[in-house]
């Protein structure tokens, strides 16, 4: 016979992660290299000065970059996510913002000489500042956090790389809070471009 529901071990469970996962980023924020406000300053003056945006990460990092996008748009500023059908040809002057743990993903390799060979400039936020993705970008925002095939637990205890998946947001948003405040747009200018066809 149930006499009701079994307690369970499982919200205290998911509290905890919770909790190390907060402290875990805190403690990454803080050991963020001592130049990422200059990284950042510079990534937003080049976007700053695009004619079109686009983004691109593969897997966790292209749904974390997704935001990104989604906030720059907010901005009014053309932003294109790399794979979409309506996605147009990369060319001079655009810029290709990527998310990359490894900077070694092939596809974002491949799409950032394309965009080096049409003179778009590249924006990069790696793990690894000498990664082929960071060679061949203007800006490179180095994060300290777990690239996704780093087991050891040694720099995150997340899975694979859910620190720098994380990270990619709280980047990502700072990036569009600096773009922001110098825009000097208040949210009720920016409200009307919230998607509306939902």
């Amino acid at each position: 016979m149930t006499t009701g529901p079994t307690r369970t071990t499982a919200i205290p469970s998911v509290l905890a992660s919770l909790t190390t996962l907060v402290a875990e980023n805190v403690d990454a924020i803080e050991h963020l290299p001592s130049d990422i406000d200059e990284r950042l300053s510079e990534a937003a003056s080049v976007l700053r000065g695009a004619p079109r945006i686009f983004v691109l990460g593969a897997g966790r990092s292209g749904l974390a970059l997704r935001m990104t996008a989604m906030r720059l748009m907010h901005l009014g500023l053309a932003v294109h996510v790399v794979g979409e059908v309506t996605t147009p040809a990369i060319g001079g002057g655009d810029v290709l913002l990527v998310a990359s743990g490894s900077g070694t993903t092939s596809m974002i390799v491949r799409a950032a000489q394309t965009a080096v060979a049409t003179d778009a400039t590249v924006i990069a936020i790696t793990t690894d500042a000498a990664s082929p993705v960071a060679e061949l970008s203007k800006v490179v925002v180095t994060l300290p956090a777990a690239q996704k095939l780093d087991r050891s637990g040694a720099l995150s205890i997340q899975y694979a790389g859910g620190l720098f998946e994380q990270l990619v947001v709280f980047i990502g948003d700072a990036l569009f809070h600096s773009l922001w405040k110098a825009s000097g747009a208040t949210a009720d200018e920016l409200w009307p471009r919230h998607a509306n066809l939902e």
